[in-house]
């Protein structure tokens, strides 16, 4: 059996919609880990409670957390959760990659959220860039200056080992990676 495959059904399910495949998540996002592992037994039918725990487990990102017998998302809901993460008060400067595409109306507007319930950001330039290649290959690294979005009142979550998660991100707290 894929990891790959079955992770990223997982993140599908979990961040995007429980719903289809008959979960109906708390308000922080948790789902019973059982029930997860039927909804993706529909698709990979050897799929087991282990083999799930292996995968958030073994996940350099953080994707997921496991509290007592429930599972989540730690990050990208595309619909409304509280996820309750520590606040990151450490960070001086966080990446975005994004495709060039975008760049104008970033610098102009800022980030925003988009389809989802917050901006990610990384402490990795390299994870940043591998993010923003998903939507295109002309990829360019945003440096975001924490402090800038603190002085604004912005928090920001640590939502996974190198993930950040924001509000959203004025433009005078963006500058480009030269």
């Amino acid at each position: 059996m894929n990891r790959v495959k079955v992770s990223k059904l997982m993140a599908y399910i979990l961040r995007h919609s429980p719903e289809e495949f008959g979960l109906r998540p708390d308000v922080e996002g948790f789902v019973p880990l059982s029930e997860l592992v039927e909804a993706l037994k529909t698709v990979y039918p050897d799929v087991t409670e282990e083999f799930v725990r292996r995968i958030v487990e073994l996940d350099s990102k953080g994707r997921y957390e496991i509290r007592g017998n429930k599972i989540r998302a730690r990050y990208g809901h595309s619909f409304p959760v509280s996820l309750n993460h520590e606040e990151d008060r450490e960070s001086r400067i966080l990446y975005h990659g994004t495709p060039r595409r975008n760049l104008e109306s970033i610098l102009r507007e800022g980030l925003k959220p988009m389809k989802r319930q917050f901006v990610h950001l990384s402490t990795s330039k390299s994870e940043a860039i591998e993010t923003g290649r998903r939507h295109g290959r002309d990829v360019v690294l945003l440096v975001i200056d924490a402090e800038c979005l603190r002085k604004k009142g912005l928090k920001i979550y640590k939502a996974g080992k190198n993930v950040r998660i924001v509000e959203r991100v004025p433009p005078e707290c963006i500058t480009l990676e030269v």
